[in-house]
Order: structure tokens, then sequence, then C-alpha cells
């Protein structure tokens, strides 16, 4: 493990890099680099760990600026070194990308993905979900010396937390959950059911408060369909389109999306605007490609979100589309069009479990979830029947917080759900 050294205001920096199997099966497996960041305010050297696992999947841990960002930061750092993990694939651990050279042996001698063949890609990119960061994290933590530590899982990195739960429990002091409770068992089409209801419930409440966007977007949907709704680089289908609805998640999203639609559909700032607005890109590639495969606990995802969509919802393009996966969001984007066939191929993939129930009611570990109300990503309730699995879980069911919460809140979600952990409040 190599470690460097660095400061800012207030924060002491250390970045460390591990070499680790790309299959975690395999002892002879080709080696990637694990990339960490230890955060420590002055005087906190001698604090337990508190490892951030990021949403996604495919983004890469925050960067701190000064003390105060991410605003959940000075909480954390009152208690813990905080470990900024990027999961493999991301950020500055060995990063998924189409032209990111592959490590030796990985693809059959392959140097990027883009030179691989579909298969190659796709029997690369099994190896990124949240089993493999578990296990990832478990050979940081044996190299730190930490008999235990504590995990901090935002969204996706939720669903992390609870695999390293049921693979990993011993090795976990406290875990924190922050709207990323997911569903166990093979039935991920209750999931996508679910959120696309909520999503309609979302579309129509935005429309009652802003009546005059549901013609300006309805209007977009028509040049979609026609095929003459460009942004930069090419253009956008109505399913993609659709996916605008995945600003409604957020707080402030309706916001963000009534200022977007309140631009001049023809101008070059509505065409750069939108193109950012749109989920699934290739800055994190993994996020659109392996994106359903989170869910995917001992089943094959075979676009789980286009098959449960409702028929209501493929008859009205106004009725929006949060984090549900299309083919348009890779066959239309040039940097993700590459992986289609491989997408195709991870689609009927036969994913093997991610969790053990057993194993989760066994694990006597402190726990803590903000269960967001209206959670657009992760419904409520199928939040509370995996929460009921593990025997010391606390549940904090709010109203007043979307699914950014831990951001949108500054300290307040991570201060209630420590406190919550600890028995200093009540839920």
């Amino acid at each position: 493990m190599s470690a460097t050294t660095w400061s800012l205001p207030g924060l002491h920096l250390t970045d460390l890099t591990l070499p680790v199997p790309l299959d975690h099966a395999d002892p002879a497996s080709p080696r990637i680099e694990l990339f960490a960041r230890i955060v420590t305010a002055p005087g906190g050297e001698d604090l337990p760990y508190l490892v951030y696992l990021q949403g996604g999947p495919g983004s890469e841990a925050p960067r701190p600026l000064d003390a105060s960002t991410p605003p959940w930061l000075p909480r954390a750092l009152r208690e813990f070194r905080v470990v900024m993990l990027d999961q493999r694939g991301t950020g500055r651990s060995t990063p998924v990308g189409l032209d990111s050279p592959l490590p030796e042996g990985a693809a059959d001698g392959a140097a990027t993905l883009r030179e691989a063949s579909p298969q190659q890609q796709a029997e690369y990119l099994t190896h990124f979900r949240a089993d493999a960061i578990a296990r990832d994290a478990e050979l940081l933590r044996e190299h730190l010396g930490a008999e235990r530590w504590s995990l901090l899982g935002q969204s996706f990195g939720g669903f992390t937390a609870l695999r390293y739960l049921s693979a990993h429990a011993s090795s976990v002091e406290t875990a924190l959950f922050t709207g990323g409770l997911p569903s166990v068992g093979p039935d991920m089409e209750a999931a996508y059911r679910l959120t696309w209801e909520g999503m309609a419930v979302r579309s129509e409440r935005y429309w009652d408060r802003f009546p005059g966007d549901r013609d300006r977007f309805r209007a977009l949907a028509d040049r979609a369909a026609a095929g003459t709704l460009r942004i930069p680089g090419g253009t956008v289908g109505v399913e993609r389109l659709r996916r605008l609805g995945h600003l409604l998640g957020a707080s402030s999203g309706q916001e963000r999306l009534h200022l977007l639609l309140d631009l001049d559909p023809d101008s070059p700032a509505f065409a750069h605007d939108l193109a950012a607005a749109l989920p699934f890109g290739g800055r994190n590639p993994l996020y659109a490609v392996i994106h359903e495969s989170c869910w995917a606990d001992g089943t094959a995802t075979a676009w789980t979100a286009e098959r449960t969509m409702p028929a209501p919802v493929r008859e009205d393009p106004t009725l929006l589309a949060g984090e549900h996966m299309h083919h348009e969001a890779i066959t239309e984007d040039p940097e993700l069009a590459p992986f289609a066939e491989a997408a195709e191929i991870l689609a009927a993939h036969a994913w093997p479990r991610l969790y053990d129930e057993q194993a989760l009611r066994a694990a006597e570990v402190p726990a803590a979830a903000a269960v967001y109300f209206e959670d657009a990503y992760v419904p409520r309730d199928l939040s509370l029947a995996t929460a009921a699995l593990l025997p010391r879980m606390r549940t904090w069911v709010t109203s007043e917080f979307e699914h950014n919460g831990l951001r949108a809140s500054g300290e307040g979600v991570l201060d209630h759900l420590l406190d919550l952990a600890a028995g200093r409040r009540a839920a």
C-alpha cells in the first residue's frame, strides 16, 4: 500500500492506494488499484474510522475542499476519521472507461474496453458490484490495522453496506444508511413497480405546480419522437427525455426542472443544460451499464425498468421516469453506445445473491437508517422490510427530506443517525 499526506484548511488528508484482485474468488486474478482518502480533523488522529460508501453505482467519493464540504463532514469528523473510498471503477481507483487501460490479463490481451469484445466487456463488468466493493473495503481495513470500523452508506452505498453486514458483520462497529436499504431476494420487479407508481404521482404534482410546463414538455417529446431534439453530440429520444424526472427525486428538483423548461428550446443554453440534466452519461459509465444489477439479488435483470413500465406511462410522455434504465440511455449516447451489446449480455446474466437473510438476522451490529417517506428511488415499504431483518436496526422514517437528505440537511441527518445508533435519541 502506498500513501501520501497533504492538507486543506482544517483538514489532514492521507491518500492511499492498494492493489486488489479483480475477481476476489480467483487468487490469480489480475490486480486493479483501489484508492481511498482518509480525512482527519486536527487532533483526530486516533479517532475510529468511518467509511463513506457513495451512491451510484459508478460514482467516486466526494472531494473535500475544506472542513465544511461535503456538508455532513464536520459532524462526522467530531467522532471519526472519515475514509472516502473510491469504489472500484471510479475516481482514482482503476476506472471503467472505454479508453482506460485494462489490467494485464483482464480481457484476453485487449488493452482497453474499446478494444475488447462485447462478451469480454460484460465479463469484466461483472466484477464491479457491491459484493466486490465490500471485499475491497475489507482488504483496506486489514491494511489499516483496524479491528472494526463504521459504515455510512448513501443510496447505492447503503446497498453496499447491507452486503457488508451480510458477509463481514464482525468487521463493522456501526452501520448507518441514508436512503439505501434495498429489497432482499430475487423479486426486482416489486421495487420498479413501486418507483414507477411514485414517479407518476410526482409528475402530476409537478404539473399541478407548473401547469404551463406540461405543454412545453409535450412539445419537446414531439420533437424527440421526430428525432429533432438535439443536444451537443446527438439527439434525445422520448424515453431518454422522460428520464428528466430523476430531478424530482431530490430537494429543489422541481425548481431545477422548471428553470430548464423555461429556456428557449432552440437556444444553445437549453441544449447544453438538457444534456447536463439527463441521467446516465459517459462520465460514469458504470451508472448506466450495471445500474439495474445493484437490485439483482440472485436473478437476471432482463431490463426490469422497461418491462415494468405501466401502460399509462408508455402512452403519456409527461409521466416522467426516475432512475429507470432504458435502452435509449445507452444507444443514443455516443459515449455509452459502445457498451450497448455488453449491456444486453449483462441483462441476461444470472447475478449471484448479494444478501444472506440468515446472516443479516445474526448481525448484532448497531445500525440506524433514514428512510425517506416518499423516496423516489428506494421504496419505503421495501426498506422497512429489510430493516426488520437486522436485530439492532433503528429506523427514522421522515418526510422532511428527499433522497439526497444526507447532503441537503447539512449535519442534520448524520447527527440524527449517530444519536439513534448510539441510543441517545428516540426514532
